[in-house]
């Protein structure tokens, strides 16, 4: 997957805060959808508006409420951990429920990320995300 240095441990990831995670897991995820959306080759602006439609809170906890009933109890732990964690009012415009949803869909995805890049990698393949443009 993208720059992995191998897996942590449980312990190694307790260390970090569920922000953290959630700071890791937002890079990760905006990497691997302008991958999904590299080809066919286009334009720049075209690649900013598709990357941009996916990594919106809104379609975010959208993947979340998709991905909840596959999750394992302790995958479903570090979405509460994350959601929890997240500031309690919304940001440009949005409820903070919505933007607690997507703080905790990016705490899962850097959490994956670093203790189980296959399970991350199968959960992603789940995902609709929107056709190219």
């Amino acid at each position: 997957m993208l720059l992995t240095g191998g897996r942590l441990s449980e312990d190694d990831i307790a260390r970090y805060s569920p922000m953290a995670l959630a700071y890791v897991g937002d890079g990760v995820y905006e990497l691997y959808v302008r991958r999904h959306y590299l080809h066919p080759p286009q334009r720049l602006r075209h690649y900013h508006q598709q990357v941009v439609a996916q990594v919106r809170a809104e379609q975010q906890a959208a993947h979340l409420t998709t991905l909840l009933p596959q999750l394992t109890p302790l995958e479903a732990d570090v979405v509460r951990r994350g959601r929890n964690a997240a500031p309690r009012r919304g940001r440009q415009g949005l409820t903070a429920s919505l933007y607690q949803q997507a703080t905790g869909f990016e705490t899962l995805i850097g959490y994956l990320y670093l203790c189980d890049p296959a399970r991350l990698l199968e959960l992603l393949g789940q995902l609709e995300l929107s056709p190219h443009v």
